[in-house]
């Protein structure tokens, strides 16, 4: 097992589109896959793309902590999960405004509005069906991953880049996503 190193935004692997994996089952995944939550487990994040780690497939693995669940259905604490080629599809039309780092970008927070409720699927590592429906924290975490391996970064989604801050001046000087929606920004 390995601790890589993680590819920040303006590297190419993170603008590209990712290669589908053939075989999820093959040793080198499940050796991508421990690499991948050993680094995670190094940082301290919540989920990582192979992208991010100079490795362009498909492949995600995420965690839900207890603390970061907002209550809504559908969003539970999940344990370290490995998701190969997932696929998204949105449930409905609402969308939820929330803040999001990234390790490719670091330093810096946005706010991004996201699906409240989607339907993921993809492999396990032992090649069968992850299905699962998903709100709040945990559908936000699987569209920010998936979006990774699409070529796509947090700001590239953000509806208004006044809302991208330093996480140290964010702390200081924090912004009300909810005030925001209601037009109370300054």
């Amino acid at each position: 097992m390995s601790i890589l190193k993680i590819a920040r935004m303006g590297h190419p692997v993170l603008r590209r589109l990712a290669d589908p994996i053939a075989d999820p089952t093959a040793p080198d995944v499940a050796a991508l896959v421990s690499d991948m939550t050993e680094t995670l487990d190094d940082i301290g994040g919540v989920g990582l793309a192979a992208p991010q780690v100079h490795v362009s497939r498909r492949v995600i693995i995420f965690k839900v902590p207890q603390e970061r669940t907002t209550g809504m259905a559908d969003d539970e604490p999940q344990p370290l999960t490995a998701l190969i080629n997932p696929v998204i599809e949105p449930v409905g039309d609402a969308l939820n405004l929330g803040w999001e780092g990234c390790l490719s970008i670091p330093g810096l927070r946005g706010a991004v509005p996201r699906h409240t409720t989607i339907r993921y699927r993809g492999l396990a590592l032992d090649g069968t069906m992850i299905e699962r429906t998903a709100s709040g924290f945990h559908a936000r975490v699987v569209q920010h991953e998936v979006d990774h391996l699409d070529g796509v970064l947090y700001p590239e989604r953000m509806s208004d880049l006044a809302l991208l801050t330093f996480i140290e001046e964010g702390m200081k000087h924090p912004i009300d996503l909810a005030a925001y929606a209601r037009g109370e920004f300054e």
